[in-house]
């Protein structure tokens, strides 16, 4: 029996480098799941849109949010074209997860001083769920560093990065993003002159570019709802 696709829905970005990151993680995850149909969507800005894209697909789905929290774009956007397919499931998002505790920290290695405080640098999200997983994310990273870990939101939250550093003199800024655009380039500036490390998906040590923990979470959660099936 045929395996069910993996369609992989991230939010999109206009930023070329930003589109690559994430046009190379799903191309890694199809090298490394030869005997299922992995597809691309997305629910704001690049095409094909999540909902065209599950459409194009025959067959049972798996629709993997490329994202890094709940929110609006899981719940109602791809909740919202799963439902109208009784073949399809949308699996949890990426976040939070130990996985990405790991790729963080390999990020913090050699930023700042050794055991600086770090600052999560969060999108942010209007959606009441996005906050636990922020908090649950950030606590991760706290026990796997042993390092004060406070969060800073781009948007929509409270306290905002320009906040947490104030309060954090010494901090550094982990950027809690997939990939480069909009809001890593506001990270950027409101870091200033304070060390900040690169999105998850920039690797520049692998020749992939892409870390091998980020593919294996999106496998992860792919296999976890396979398996209920």
């Amino acid at each position: 029996m045929a395996r069910p696709a993996l369609l992989a829905v991230s939010h999109g970005t206009s930023d070329l480098d930003g589109a690559r990151s994430i046009a190379a993680l799903v191309a890694r995850v199809a090298d490394r799941m030869p005997d299922a149909d992995v597809r691309e969507g997305f629910v704001d800005v690049q095409q094909p849109d999540a909902a065209s894209a599950l459409a194009a697909i025959d067959g049972p789905v798996v629709v993997v949010p490329l994202l890094l929290s709940q929110g609006f774009h899981v719940h109602h956007d791809l909740y919202g074209i799963a439902t109208e397919r009784a073949d399809a499931v949308v699996t949890a998002p990426l976040g939070p997860d130990p996985l990405l505790a790991e790729v963080l920290a390999l990020r913090l290695d050699g930023i700042g001083r050794p055991g600086s405080p770090v600052v999560l640098a969060v999108a942010g999200s209007r959606d009441e769920r996005s906050v636990p997983d922020a908090e649950g994310m950030a606590a991760l990273l706290r026990d796997h560093t042993g390092r004060q870990v406070d969060i800073g939101y781009l948007a929509a939250r409270h306290p905002d990065l320009p906040s947490a550093l104030n309060a954090s003199p010494d901090a550094v800024v982990a950027t809690y993003l997939l990939g480069r655009g909009f809001f890593f380039d506001l990270a950027v500036r409101q870091a200033g002159d304070r060390p900040i490390t690169p999105p998850l998906l920039d690797d520049l040590q692998a020749d992939n570019g892409i870390p091998d923990p980020l593919v294996e979470l999106v496998i992860s959660r792919y296999e976890q709802v396979e398996s209920r099936s």
